[in-house]
């Protein structure tokens, strides 16, 4: 027998798979960079993972849809910033489709011009690494150049599309 050479065609619908995929639970970030023009973008994600100790590698993907796109295909560095309990807002102000995201936010310039978040969790610094077309998404993989953590943060979770913080078991 023979191993197949391509998966079977999905026994599901893309509502069950959105809903089984919610069942996982996960931290929160906004995925911040600058531009050449020295625009900011910056927006949520929950698709983050860390890939390598040595090098520190670290990635999250974007739709290929989404308006921020070229931002982050054609930057050279981008933060990832990982939301602390108290950044619920931060994290809907940043998933919306406002036009001015950062009104009102408090930064400041990290590698690259990309804004690192006042009270976040933990910020990663990255380098642009590589990027990868797969389906719908394109993920990105950032060389870490800086990182930091918030001893007494408590993290932002989501899941089942409910925000949740940390209970001790």
């Amino acid at each position: 027998m023979t191993a197949p050479t391509k998966a079977l065609a999905p026994s599901f619908s893309a509502h069950d798979f959105r809903a089984a995929l919610a069942m996982f639970a996960t931290g929160v970030t906004i995925v911040t960079a600058r531009d050449a023009s020295g625009t900011l973008f910056g927006l949520t994600a929950n698709s983050f993972a860390s890939v390598s100790l040595a090098p520190p590698l670290v990635l999250w993907s974007l739709s290929r849809r989404a308006g921020s796109m070229p931002a982050f295909t054609r930057g050279s560095h981008y933060a990832v910033n990982i939301l602390a309990a108290e950044q619920r807002e931060l994290a809907e102000r940043f998933a919306g489709k406002s036009r001015d995201r950062f009104a009102g936010v408090v930064f400041r310039e990290g590698a690259g011009g990309a804004p690192i978040l006042d009270g976040a969790a933990a910020v990663f610094e990255c380098f642009n690494r590589s990027q990868y077309q797969e389906g719908d998404h394109v993920i990105f993989v950032g060389e870490v150049e800086r990182c930091e953590r918030r001893v007494d943060a408590a993290p932002l979770i989501f899941h089942g599309g409910r925000y949740f913080t940390e209970l001790p078991l």
